[in-house]
């Protein structure tokens, strides 16, 4: 009996490596300092995971409870063999509640096809984020935690850079160009913001409900775009369509920050279909929503009209002023913050 028991387990850690890809998975261990750690599920099934724990302070997000819940439990038993192992990475480390939302997507052609071009590429290339923070972005936040979403497009394309969460980057990686921008704008926002370069990690943001989404969510290495048209345009759309969904139903707040005529076209399309799903006229008079627009931080355009747009300021007065929420703190350098903000979030 127990050695039936260890070639099951062997077997279906076999399984959970073919998935990665043998040197891929060698890569996240090196590069993210991951373990993997065995946690029960239920009384009957032991599931292999990768938790990522980190010695420094920038981290993915911990997988801090046993990833299978129940709804996880009943989709899984719900496949076939080959698509659950092409869905493993979604049920180990997908958060519940953006798992729960968007299961529906998982089973389809499109999601599938997907999978198996991710899987290919990560048995022969170098692709990034690793596997495990593909999904921090929904771990960080939670979906009824989100407050702000802003939109990137694919992930950084060189090494230690991309951990999934647009426009950050893995610590000590100093910020790119872009990110360098959004500082600049962030000061001209906030007098005692601190510029720091050699900090591009924006974990901080998205665990207050900064939503950091790319459209593509991921890259083969040194190949921008090169992951783009393959699908992931078509799930994230989905994420954003659901996150409209449910804030004109429910009322909560929501702000799309949105830079670039690619944010700016998807979300304004996502709006006006969700609009006219919902039998009204506009979705610029919605009380609870806030969308701002300009171009894209890049230095090829960032002095178009981004440097002076004051979003930041914007935001944290809407949420604060107009809707009663507790503002936003955009400050990136530990231990430092916004006066501004602690003040006005000291009173409820």
């Amino acid at each position: 009996m127990t050695s039936d028991i260890v070639k099951k387990n062997q077997k279906r850690q076999t399984s959970i490596q073919d998935f990665f890809g043998s040197s891929v998975s060698k890569r996240a261990r090196i590069d993210s300092n991951d373990k993997l750690t065995t946690v029960q599920a239920d009384a009957s099934v032991t599931t292999k995971v990768t938790k990522v724990e980190k010695a420094s302070e920038q981290v993915s997000p911990n997988l801090s409870k046993p990833v299978i819940n129940k709804i996880k439990e009943e989709f899984s038993r719900s496949l076939d063999a080959k698509t659950r192992d092409l869905l493993n990475l979604e049920l180990l480390t997908l958060e519940d509640s953006w798992f729960e939302q968007l299961k529906e997507e998982f089973t389809k052609p499109y999601f599938l096809q997907l999978k198996d071009f991710v899987k290919r590429e990560q048995s022969t290339q170098t692709v990034f984020p690793t596997p495990g923070d593909i999904y921090s972005w929904s771990r960080m936040t939670p979906f009824d935690a989100v407050k702000v979403v802003i939109i990137g497009q694919d992930p950084y394309h060189n090494f230690n850079q991309a951990h999934g969460l647009a426009f950050s980057v893995k610590s000590p990686t100093p910020a790119p160009p872009s990110l360098k921008n959004i500082y600049k704008e962030l000061k001209s926002n906030y007098a005692d913001f601190q510029i720091d370069n050699s900090k591009g990690d924006l974990s901080c943001w998205s665990k207050q409900g900064v939503l950091l989404l790319n459209t593509a969510l991921t890259v083969r290495a040194h190949s921008a775009n090169s992951h783009s048209k393959q699908g992931w345009e078509t799930f994230t759309s989905r994420i954003v369509e659901l996150l409209i969904q449910d804030r004109e139903k429910s009322g909560k707040n929501i702000v799309f920050l949105l830079w670039g005529n690619n944010a700016i076209k998807l979300v304004e399309r996502l709006l006006e279909k969700v609009t006219k799903e919902s039998g009204k006229s506009t979705w610029k008079n919605f009380p609870n929503l806030l969308v701002l627009k300009s171009v894209h931080p890049s230095p090829l355009s960032a002095s178009r009209g981004f440097f002076g747009n004051l979003h930041f300021k914007q935001i944290n007065d809407w949420l604060h002023n107009e809707r009663g929420e507790k503002m936003i703190d955009w400050s990136v350098v530990s231990g430092t913050s916004l006066e501004e903000v602690a003040q006005a979030n000291s009173h409820p």
